[in-house]
């Protein structure tokens, strides 16, 4: 395995959660979520599962932060609902009180807070307004973000807007497969842009109070086409725009790529182009979430975009996804030549779902912990050939509510069992602990 000297001594290493995932959202006075609303509908979510315990982390928050004890950095998010239960108006004292517990213990632990604003717990109250579709949240997201950032702002190594805005927008708007679950090119395509406004509005405050270490958190794969035919190198050319060009596109050159707008473009906001300006004002670091690639092929029959995901022969995970290092190298050499050129960048995600068994005591996962040397590998590689890569963090920390699957996917370095809250953990995690682990070196 690499470890921790094969990488400069200020890289960071670190793991990631989310709140909706693994606070348990039925404490502390938070708000419904659009979450909530979803999973009550039959068949959206995986036995009609929710995250109102979730991993109990809003009691357990000290004994899961014991486990990043030598490691560089903890990321993880606020849940708006949490703050702001009806999405505006009076800040739920409780939660803020919450996050100030929970920032001090990062700190108490020699551990880099690094903040997600939003991570896909809208308040249901702002969701039945027409949530990412409507433009005002823009300023309702700016309004939230006023509120953490005063209260925690002075202790953040780091702040990111949103995590993955293509979840957001589109995968929970057109496909239908998240919260909202609408199937609705037009929501699509205003989620699409409003998402990026927010940020760009929510950057604009955090600037202004005089927060340091902005940025936004992207999800890529590696597309590549079935096959070279002209209809499937079109329908992959949609689909790369559409997930791997838009935002990145939109943040760093102020406009979106033709392949994508063609098919948005009539369902776009009034005036959405004088936004681009304040879009793509500068970041001071972008984050990468990374976990497999697609293949894809035409679908004549389908409307537009046309196209879709063909299974490939390699390894896959609980998930389904195939195992592909080769694209997360892939994925980070494009960004630094095609847009983002020397700025920083971390590996905000990277990690695979497994079906993970407690034996005794133990949990043996030794396919997890190859796949993150896989991985990082590619990281090293990337490094090496120049792309300014200055942190990973392994998703997840803890077993979680992972959205639409429930709890029936596992990607946690610590085992979690949802009936009595035991955390147990995993030989792949004691394996990078030992390799990237602070104390590892001290000693």
């Amino acid at each position: 395995m690499l470890n921790r000297s094969d990488f400069p001594n200020s890289f960071v290493f670190g793991a990631a959660t989310s709140a909706y995932q693994i606070e348990g959202h039925s404490f502390g006075g938070a708000g419904q979520t659009h979450w909530d609303q979803f999973a009550h509908v039959p068949g959206n979510v995986v036995n009609g599962e929710n995250g109102s315990i979730a991993c109990d982390h809003y009691h357990r928050y000290q004994e899961d932060l014991d486990f990043l004890i030598g490691f560089d950095a903890y990321r993880f998010s606020t849940s708006w609902a949490r703050v702001l239960p009806e999405g505006r108006g009076t800040a739920n004292q409780a939660g803020l009180d919450f996050y100030d517990r929970l920032v001090d213990a990062v700190l108490e632990r020699g551990l880099q807070p690094f903040l997600t604003l939003y991570h896909w717990e809208l308040p249901a109250a702002l969701s039945d307004l027409g949530g990412w579709s409507n433009r005002d949240i823009a300023g309702w997201f700016g309004d939230y973000t006023d509120i953490v950032i005063a209260r925690l702002g002075d202790r953040l190594a780091s702040v990111a807007t949103i995590n993955e805005p293509w979840c957001v927008a589109y995968l929970s708007h057109h496909l239908g497969h998240h919260a909202p679950g609408k199937i609705d090119l037009a929501a699509a395509a205003c989620s699409m842009h409003n998402v990026l406004l927010a940020h760009g509005e929510s950057l604009q405050r955090m600037r202004s109070s005089g927060q340091e270490n902005l940025g936004i958190v992207l999800n890529f794969e590696h597309v590549q086409p079935e096959d070279s035919t002209p209809d499937n190198v079109t329908a992959t050319n949609s689909y790369d725009a559409i997930l791997n060009q838009w935002f990145v596109q939109a943040l760093t050159k102020g406009s979106y790529p033709q392949a994508a707008l063609s098919g948005f473009i009539q369902h776009m906001p009034d005036g959405w182009q004088d936004d681009m300006e304040m879009i793509s004002k500068p970041l001071d670091w972008l984050g990468v979430n990374y976990y497999t690639r697609q293949i894809i092929a035409a679908d004549p029959g389908a409307p537009w975009p046309s196209n879709k995901s063909v299974s490939g022969p390699l390894n896959k995970t609980q998930m389904s996804w195939e195992i592909y290092p080769e694209g997360l190298y892939k994925v980070l050499a494009r960004l630094k030549n095609e847009y983002t050129n020397d700025l920083p960048l971390y590996v905000t995600e990277n990690g695979m779902a497994w079906n993970d068994q407690v034996i005794g005591l133990d949990v043996n996962d030794p396919e997890r912990l190859d796949y993150f040397d896989q991985h990082l590998r590619a990281v090293h590689r990337a490094l090496n050939d120049g792309v300014n890569i200055q942190g990973y963090f392994f998703w997840s920390l803890l077993d979680n509510f992972e959205w639409a699957y429930g709890y029936d996917k596992r990607f946690g370095l610590i085992h979690v069992d949802f009936k009595t809250q035991v955390r147990t953990p995993k030989m792949s995690y004691r394996m990078l602990k030992k390799a990237f682990g602070r104390e590892t070196i001290n000693d």
